[in-house]
């Protein structure tokens, strides 16, 4: 299987897009833990980075584009254009991340 483009821009420099397969996605919705809770809650009373919700949030995103990259190669994409991020608070503690772009063949 071809590795597939991913970019922010809605072009690939070099390459003609051929063809508009559809959007793909992909999210995962992540909740904080106690433990994390607990050195996170030490971490806002001396202040600084919360390194355990940074490394979940960074691993959340990492699952988020893999399954983007999932769904495009279903879709038989050669790249995904124009690849957005977002985040939302879904409860109290959890959140989503969603990443989408348009997939694409080249000519």
């Amino acid at each position: 299987m071809n590795k597939i483009i991913i970019t922010t821009t809605d072009t690939v420099p070099g390459k003609e897009i051929s063809e508009i397969l559809g959007i793909a996605r992909g999210s995962t919705v992540r909740s904080r833990n106690i433990g994390r809770d607990i050195f996170a809650g030490l971490k806002n009373i001396i202040g600084g980075e919360i390194e355990e919700y940074t490394k979940l949030q960074a691993h959340s995103r990492e699952q988020a584009m893999q399954r983007m990259v999932h769904d495009a190669q279903l879709l038989g994409a050669d790249a995904i254009v124009s690849v957005r991020l977002s985040t939302s608070m879904v409860m109290e503690g959890a959140s989503e991340i969603l990443a989408y772009g348009t997939a694409v063949k080249f000519t």
